[in-house]
């Protein structure tokens, strides 16, 4: 009697393993480019914020202790400022004075003023950028309200110093050269859950003179 071809009994389950095998790492795979995709979409925001930090990116100004170490020279620029309020924020937000003219490299104070028109406690923050966007990496602030969640009482009014100046260095970039002209804008926004404060005595709002740079 002829004996029939013997059949592997393995194929089977190794075929099996095989493909289990292959939808185990397309699985691991993708699930990999999520979490890469969701920890990117985290991280995104505070990255392009240190990105326009540190190049001066679509108009974000920069941040500085001090004075420039060579003062001032003797061109001269227009520096004007812009403020908005945006939907939601019951205040009223202006500068004190629309534009000034100042020698590049000399450090400038001047204030905005906001008023709370709200009979309730409300609070915002500030964005800002400087026009055009590719001097941003020469406008130097020392100090600025931008960074501070503000939380204003009913009725409050409030002046906000900003004090700047326009780096020296702006003279040897030639794309400059006809500049005349640079445009600081603020605009707040509205914060849905503030962060609680104890209140402030009413003098750390008052004018103290001509801000100096710390240090």
């Amino acid at each position: 009697m002829d004996r029939e071809p013997a059949i592997s009994q393995d194929v089977t389950p190794k075929a099996v393993r095989r493909g289990l095998g292959r939808d185990a790492l397309v699985a691991s795979i993708c699930g990999g480019v999520v979490a890469l995709m969701v920890g990117a979409s985290y991280a995104a925001v505070p990255f392009y914020n240190w990105f326009c930090r540190a190049t001066g990116f679509n108009g974000t100004t920069q941040v500085a202790t001090s004075a420039p170490a060579t003062g001032p020279i003797a061109r001269k620029i227009v520096v004007r400022f812009d403020s908005n309020v945006a939907p939601g924020l019951p205040w009223k937000f202006e500068p004190e004075q629309t534009e000034v003219e100042v020698n590049i490299g000399q450090v400038t104070t001047i204030y905005y003023t906001v008023t709370n028109q709200a009979a309730r406690t409300t609070a915002g923050q500030a964005a800002y950028n400087v026009a055009p966007l590719t001097v941003g990496s020469y406008f130097q602030k020392i100090n600025c309200f931008c960074f501070t969640e503000q939380t204003m009482a009913p009725g409050e009014k409030r002046e906000m110093p900003v004090v700047f100046y326009v780096d020296p260095s702006i003279v040897d970039d030639h794309d400059n050269d006809g500049l005349g002209t640079i445009t600081l804008s603020y605009t707040f926004y509205p914060v849905k859950d503030p962060v609680v404060k104890p209140l402030a005595s009413g003098d750390d709002n008052k004018r103290k003179g001509n801000l100096q740079p710390p240090g």
